[in-house]
Formats: C-alpha cells, sequence, structure tokens
C-alpha cells in the first residue's frame, strides 16, 4: 500500500490530474458562490498589479497606505455611481426604451413586422417574447444577487491585499512542509498557471473593451445619437465578450439608430462598427496579446457557446481566458512565425 502510494506521489502527470480533477470538482460544489469567487479573484488580481505599479516607482510606499488609498477611491466611485451617475443612468435608459417603443409604434415598425410574419408564424413570435420577458426577470433578480457578491468580493480581496506579505509567507508554509505537502504543490502550480493566463488575458479584454467604448462614444457623439452615457455603459459590458461583444452591439444601436435618423443611421452605425472591430482584430488584439494565444475567430465562437451553455453570462467573459488556461496546462503553444532574415545568404 505504502509502495502504491509513493508511486502515485512521485508519478507528477498523474497526480497533477488528480488534483486538477479534484479542484474542478470543488469548484461545481461551490457554483453558487461562482460570482464571489470569480470577482474576488478580480478585485484582487487588480489592487495587486496597482500595488506593484505605485512601488515601481515609489519603492518605499508602504503597501497598507497604497490600499487604504485605493479601496477609498473606489468607495468613492461606487457613491458617485450611486448617487449620481445611477439616477442618470436610469433617465437615459427609459429615454432609450421610449424611442424604441416609438419605433415600434410608428408606420415603418409596422410594415416591417407584417413582412417578417410572412415568414414567422405568431405563435413563434409570441414564444420568443415570453423568453425575453424570462430573461428580463431572471436578470433583474440576479442584480441584487451580483451587488451581495460585489460587496463581499471587496471586503474579501481588501483582507487579502491589506496583508498581502503575511498572506504570501503563511500560504508558502502549505507548500513547505507537511502530509499534504505535494498536494498544496499541485495546487500552487495551477494558481500560478491560472493567474499567468487568465488574469492577463482577462486584463487584456478590459482594456480592449475600454478602447471599443471610447471609440463608440466619439461616433456616437458626431453622429448626435441620444443617451450616449447608457448605449456607452452597454458597448463596454457587450466588449467583455471577447470579438462576438462588439458585433452584438450592433442589434441594439441600429434600433436606437433606426428610431433616430431612419435607414441611415442604421448604415453608418453599421460602417462605425465594422470599423472599430477591424481596430480590434488588427491592431488592439495583437498589441494586448502579443504574449498570448490568439485563437482563431471559428475557436473563439465555438469556446462562447460552450461557455454561455454551461456558465450563463460569466462563460461569455471568462470561456476564452479560462480555454486559454487549458492551453497552457497542456502546454499547447501556438508556432510563431519566423521573422525574415534581413541578409539572405
Amino acid at each position: 500500500m505504502n509502495t502504491a502510494w509513493q508511486k502515485f506521489k512521485d508519478n507528477v502527470p498523474l497526480r497533477r490530474v488528480v488534483v486538477f480533477l479534484l479542484i474542478v470538482a470543488c469548484l461545481y460544489e461551490m457554483r453558487a458562490m461562482m460570482n464571489t469567487i470569480l470577482l474576488t479573484f478580480i478585485f484582487t488580481y487588480v489592487i495587486v498589479h496597482l500595488i506593484r505599479l505605485v512601488q515601481r516607482y515609489i519603492p518605499k510606499m508602504p503597501t497598507g497606505i497604497i490600499v487604504v488609498v485605493m479601496y477609498l477611491i473606489i468607495l468613492a466611485l461606487l457613491y458617485f455611481i450611486i448617487t449620481v451617475y445611477l439616477p442618470m443612468l436610469v433617465v437615459q435608459i427609459s429615454k432609450m426604451v421610449k424611442s424604441v417603443m416609438a419605433f415600434y409604434e410608428s408606420d415603418e415598425s409596422l410594415r416591417l413586422m407584417s413582412y417578417v410574419t410572412r415568414y414567422i408564424s405568431k405563435g413563434e413570435l409570441i414564444e420568443q417574447a415570453k423568453h425575453a420577458m424570462t430573461f428580463a426577470f431572471h436578470t433583474a433578480t440576479n442584480i441584487g444577487t451580483l451587488t451581495i457578491a460585489t460587496f463581499m468580493s471587496l471586503i474579501l480581496s481588501f483582507f487579502y491585499t491589506i496583508e498581502l506579505k503575511k498572506m504570501r509567507e503563511f500560504s508558502s508554509l502549505f507548500v513547505k512542509s507537511g502530509y499534504l505537502k505535494w498536494l498544496f504543490e499541485d495546487i500552487c502550480y495551477f494558481g500560478k498557471k491560472f493567474t499567468n493566463t487568465f488574469g492577463v488575458v482577462l486584463e487584456a479584454q478590459f482594456f480592449i473593451a475600454i478602447c471599443n467604448t471610447a471609440l463608440t462614444m466619439i461616433g456616437l457623439a458626431i453622429m448626435r445619437m441620444p443617451q450616449i452615457v447608457a448605449l456607452g455603459l452597454m458597448v463596454f459590458i457587450l466588449s467583455l465578450v471577447p470579438v462576438a461583444g462588439v458585433i452584438i452591439s450592433l442589434i441594439p444601436l441600429s434600433i436606437v439608430g433606426y428610431s433616430v435618423g431612419g435607414i441611415r443611421y442604421v448604415i453608418y452605425i453599421f460602417i462605425m462598427i465594422m470599423i472599430i472591430h477591424a481596430v480590434e482584430a488588427y491592431v488592439l488584439n495583437p498589441k494586448f496579446m502579443a504574449s498570448k494565444t490568439e485563437l482563431p475567430i471559428f475557436y473563439t465562437f465555438l469556446v462562447l457557446l460552450v461557455a454561455e451553455h454551461f456558465w450563463g453570462t460569466w462563460g461569455l467573459i471568462v470561456g476564452v481566458p479560462i480555454f486559454t488556461f487549458f492551453l497552457d496546462v497542456l502546454g499547447i503553444k501556438p508556432t510563431k512565425k519566423s521573422k525574415k532574415k534581413a541578409v539572405l545568404k
């Protein structure tokens, strides 16, 4: 028995497969807390990187002071969002809904619906409307749960980062000694892999979303579109979905654009989204993800479909980073094209 157990511990590939399956099983059992787990990781990852950035320029700055200042800024931003931005956002969303309803009540909408009903039965339209109402109800009920998870994640990440050095020293004890030293070594191995792939890819997608939102809001401002703040927030959230997010945002933007300026604005918005998509694909992705696995469009959409099926909305955001993490664990690396030599022999 001891010999078999020792052989299992010495067989690192088999041992890591077992540990990985154990981690997956634990996460599945904790799936009700997945919002808190993911948000805690994201907040902690961002704060730790900001600490390193500040200490790079001010080496003697204590970690505790940096963390307290950052969380005071976060609380101030939350207060501003709740008291100033949220009421303004509600007003703009209500105006956007009214403009969409005005479009549905217009003659153009009636002609469009009569054309659509030629090919789609009334029963199917009613069924789709029921699905849309169900989705809206679930979204509204999830807002409260997500709010609680966000505040819990902020508290957990605060206590982690405020004692960052102590946390590292205490956590290192698990891999230095003990009967389950090998187990914690493998957990540490997967943790480093996860941070180096998931965190960096998610960070890159966050910056890409900011760039997409800024470009879209500039285009909407030039077109003098209404409710730019609400539309900008929608574009930012959708831009967190790799590749597909920018294309998905075309649908609500086109509806609002049609209600404002007719088919001409729909064409303008289509051209604008295609330009922004080209900028994301050929400028932003190579710049922010140059050192990461660049997935073909087919694989990206396939991963998004599968991830959304298993994890819902979170799957659209974290599906690609998790898939990249799996590629890293499996040791699958893209073959980079060799640069042409300056001098041909």
